[in-house]
């Protein structure tokens, strides 16, 4: 009986630690083999421990111009998607206007649309326009379909805030302006945090949309991989992914790791 009673109240947290292993298990086989010195073109098994690629990890051509130009449409994007998107959470979650529930139903629209309907579609709208392919194309294309995730995630926490703090800071003497920067903003602070990692790690991520609005001169990263798995994935690959993954982590734990110091605090 005492060890059924143990496993009852291990059991979610033993599950919830094999599922979080299977999640991290691809994240190792690339970290591992990012030490690997292949035989041959392609980097699927292993043959001797090498540092060579961490030490010269632009050794492949085009790799680091690559990973350059996702990082600054990566960035660019999440930064105004984020912006925006914190603009209209905050116009939905805290205002009733007309047309209201239709923006709320639009906002998931790009969403639920397949990646391939939203590239051709935007593709056709920027020939339409005039717009070249290209990187601003792909910004453009990045920050409509971010926006939506940034939407959802500030608008979730600002659901949760209490309309009663900036009621008393206007009955302290604080204008408009001050009580939105001294608190509505701190407040909402993790849903914006929350959606601008989310629209930077779709934006960097992204292939498909992507690949129908990029020209010959506009190749991001995930298009630079997949153009190098049918020749041989460089080991670089699996440096720069392994360090990606890594900072990723670093800021989950760092903001985990503040959000329970504050806690604490109050």
């Amino acid at each position: 009986m005492a060890v059924l009673a143990w496993v009852r109240r291990h059991l979610l947290a033993f599950v919830a630690l094999v599922v979080l292993l299977y999640l991290l298990i691809p994240n190792v086989v690339v970290a591992v083999f990012s030490f690997n010195d292949p035989v041959g073109k392609f980097n699927y098994n292993w043959s001797r421990f090498s540092t060579d690629a961490w030490t010269n990890p632009c050794g492949s051509p085009g790799i680091c111009e690559s990973l350059g130009l996702s990082l600054r449409i990566g960035v660019t994007a999440s930064v105004i998607a984020t912006i925006l998107g914190t603009m209209v959470a905050l116009a939905l979650g805290r205002y009733r206007f007309r047309g209201r529930s239709a923006t709320n139903l639009l906002i998931f629209v790009p969403m639920a649309t397949p990646e391939v309907v939203m590239g051709s579609s935007l593709l056709t709208l920027f020939l339409m326009l005039g717009v070249p392919q290209g990187g601003k194309a792909i910004l453009i294309a990045h920050i409509m379909f971010c926006l939506s995730f940034v939407v959802v995630a500030v608008k979730a926490r600002v659901a949760t805030l209490d309309p009663r703090l900036e009621e008393a800071a206007a009955d302290l003497g604080a204008s408009a302006i001050q009580t939105f920067l001294r608190v509505t903003l701190p407040l909402a602070a993790p849903g914006i945090a929350a959606g601008g990692l989310l629209a930077f790690s779709l934006s960097f991520d992204d292939y498909i949309i992507t690949n129908f609005n990029a020209s010959p001169s506009s190749i991001t990263f995930p298009m630079f991989v997949w153009g190098a798995s049918q020749r041989g994935v460089p080991v670089q690959v699996n440096v720069i992914g392994t360090v990606m993954f890594f900072l990723a982590l670093i800021i989950v734990v760092a903001s985990q790791l503040l959000g329970a110091r504050r806690r604490k605090g109050a």
